[in-house]
């Protein structure tokens, strides 16, 4: 696979390339993009090849027999991440958006709070809020550019109306991997303040060299009636435009829930994500994803460095995802200040921290999943940019 391929993106309806100007204002045609996350690179060939049999078949009609498709689930889980599952424990939902959305709609009501340990991914956030339900933040603590949990904190702001936590893991933004004794933190909260939690481990295969990621399904037998996994396979293999995710639940009450929640909306799945899905669970798919997660060290690598030689600037240690959590509080300036930097000077366009929550006023998450020599450019470019910290 070559990595260091550059894809033109731009008019293809590409959310990351064609909605600069929309959501940023940014009209400059040498704009690099480095908000949304998806990669600008193209999945797996075996990934290909199914999308190819479909278009050289040219029926395109109901998915039926699921079998191939759940089995490859299975054996993903188990093979990459040492984890059992069963194939009937398996939803396919529009994506883990949406499948939070209906976890939210299948096991709350209005006015219930959610608990996010913020700063955190901001969909979860917008879709809690559309919901009619009151997010709870709890903070992270960003100890010496690491962020930890400090449960004594969060019980403290437990008032009883909560009834979800809904966990990022690995985490978005800051690139966590945690854990096992903060994923039994995790669970010892949900026991101690009768909380369900919904574990979105989406980011579970892009993993930095020397990081394990630990299925929170294997981390205690004891909160398995309120446990809701969610994976997919959209952010490994660069096939988000799919819509395709699954949410794993092993309870047989949690299941029924939400089997009915499924029913009651008419849901189900999107023939080309399920071909996608099944052809990328398999060990060529697994092969690719290897040689992926080696290029992404290669540019954190590039990326970290580069940051590093601007006063002031201080990207988050990263354990795994392809995106960078820049901390911008170091140069003294205000985030209208850096931020008009970073878009109007360096033309790099990033993630604005305060949409992930409390604690990301002072950071831009840059996606460095995209050829080398680009992330060199964004680089150079914002050293220029800030060249007079020098």
């Amino acid at each position: 696979m070559d990595f260091d391929e550059v894809i033109e993106r731009r008019g293809t309806h590409s959310a990351k390339w064609d909605l600069l100007e929309k959501a940023y204002g940014v009209t400059d045609p040498d704009a690099i993009s480095m908000w949304v996350a998806d990669m600008d690179f193209r999945p797996p060939q075996c990934v290909s090849d199914a999308v190819q049999a479909m278009v050289d078949h040219g029926v395109y009609g109901y998915f039926g027999d699921d079998r191939a498709y759940l089995n490859s689930i299975c054996w993903w889980m188990e093979t990459r991440h040492n984890w059992r599952i069963r194939p009937e424990w398996i939803f396919t939902t529009h994506g883990l958006v949406n499948g939070t959305a209906l976890c939210l709609d299948a096991y709350t009501q209005p006015g219930d709070g959610i608990v996010l340990f913020t700063p955190v991914y901001h969909a979860f956030g917008r879709v809690i809020r559309a919901s009619g339900r009151k997010i709870v933040e709890c903070p992270l603590v960003n100890n010496n550019g690491r962020y930890e949990m400090d449960f004594d904190a969060y019980d403290a702001l437990m008032t009883g109306n909560e009834k979800m936590v809904v966990l990022c893991s690995p985490h978005n933004p800051g690139g966590r991997v945690w854990t096992r004794d903060e994923l039994q933190g995790v669970a010892d909260f949900c026991k101690r303040h009768d909380l369900l939690l919904v574990s979105d481990e989406i980011h579970h295969d892009l993993l930095m060299p020397g990081h394990t990621h630990l299925p929170m399904a294997n981390i205690d037998r004891s909160i398995t009636d309120r446990l809701i996994m969610m994976t997919a396979t959209t952010k490994t293999f660069n096939i988000a435009g799919t819509h395709t995710g699954n949410v794993i639940i092993e309870d047989d009450d949690l299941r029924a829930r939400f089997a009915t929640k499924m029913m009651a909306l008419g849901l189900s799945g999107n023939s080309f994500g399920i071909h996608m899905a099944t052809a990328a669970y398999t060990p060529a798919g697994a092969e690719w994803v290897d040689q992926l997660c080696a290029y992404l060290d290669g540019n954190r690598r590039l990326f970290d460095n580069g940051i590093a030689t601007i006063p002031g600037l201080k990207s988050m240690p990263l354990e795994a995802t392809y995106l960078a959590w820049v901390d911008f509080s170091g140069t003294g300036m205000d985030r209208a200040d850096f931020t008009r930097r970073t878009e109007r000077q360096a033309r790099v366009v990033a993630n604005h921290g305060p949409t992930f929550g409390a604690g990301g006023d002072e950071f831009l998450r840059f996606n460095f999943a995209t050829p080398r020599a680009r992330v060199a450019e964004a680089v150079e470019r914002l050293q220029e940019a800030f060249s007079d910290l020098q």
